[in-house]
């Protein structure tokens, strides 16, 4: 997964994920950490092999890495962060190997992540959309109570 450590290795990665531990060092929720980036990926793997999604490593890495990166910015300014990545990977994509294609399928599931009407979809918007709330180990969090995820929506068991 040679694209893959390049995006873990790039500079622009790595600083906005830095900004993203900046802007949440106070934050008692989850964070958008590279913990969490890799924890959607790797739930997305396991979705894609158990379910047969037939996608390419480097494509669900790829999109749960870069799903986040913009996180900040919605502090900063207030732009949701769905839109703040999608607007940031485009580089990072291109620097790091991956093709026009790949690209907009990444940067299409990016947007994504947030909407649940893709949550059903059998692509990479559905993958990483049901990725990043399994995510989330509500159960065993000390601030549950206090979150202001609807309680619906809350792991409330380990999924994968």
């Amino acid at each position: 997964m040679e694209c893959i450590d390049r995006i873990l290795n790039h500079d622009l990665f790595k600083a906005y994920v830095e900004k993203n531990e900046r802007a949440e060092a106070n934050r008692r929720f989850c964070r958008h950490n590279i913990g969490h980036l890799l924890d959607v990926a790797r739930i997305g793997m396991l979705l894609n092999l158990e379910e047969a999604y037939g996608l390419q490593k480097e494509l669900v890495y790829g999109a749960a890495l870069l799903h986040d990166i913009g996180r900040f910015r919605q502090y900063e300014d207030g732009t949701p962060h769905e839109l703040a990545s999608a607007e940031l990977a485009p580089r990072i994509l291109a620097e790091c190997g991956f093709d026009d294609t790949e690209a907009d399928v990444i940067i299409r599931a990016i947007r994504n992540h947030r909407n649940a009407d893709v949550r059903e979809e059998r692509n990479l918007n559905g993958l990483l959309y049901r990725a990043d709330k399994a995510s989330r180990a509500c159960y065993a969090c000390p601030v549950a109570e206090e979150c202001h995820w609807n309680g619906r929506k809350k792991n409330q068991g380990l999924i994968w």
